[in-house]
């Protein structure tokens, strides 16, 4: 995950697909909250999200049984 977060903060354009990416790696790693917080900046950037980013964020907060964050992401459906 370390060498992923490297490749992606240096990456000078990122996409919905890089996005999406993080956070799946992140949730599979047991990061959800770091997850949470791709899926905030990549919403902050103005990227529109699609089916695997819900699908991705979702999976990462039942990771860490994140309730609310769930919730918030919700939401935006």
């Amino acid at each position: 995950i370390d060498y992923a977060r490297d490749v992606f903060d240096k990456m000078y354009e990122r996409d919905v697909v890089s996005w999406n990416a993080m956070i799946t790696a992140c949730g599979q790693h047991g990061l959800g909250k770091e997850a949470f917080k791709y899926f905030q900046q990549m919403q902050w950037e103005g990227l529109k999200l699609n089916q695997s980013s819900y699908t991705s964020i979702l999976s990462a907060c039942v990771s860490i049984a994140g309730l609310e964050q769930g919730k918030q992401v919700h939401a935006h459906i």
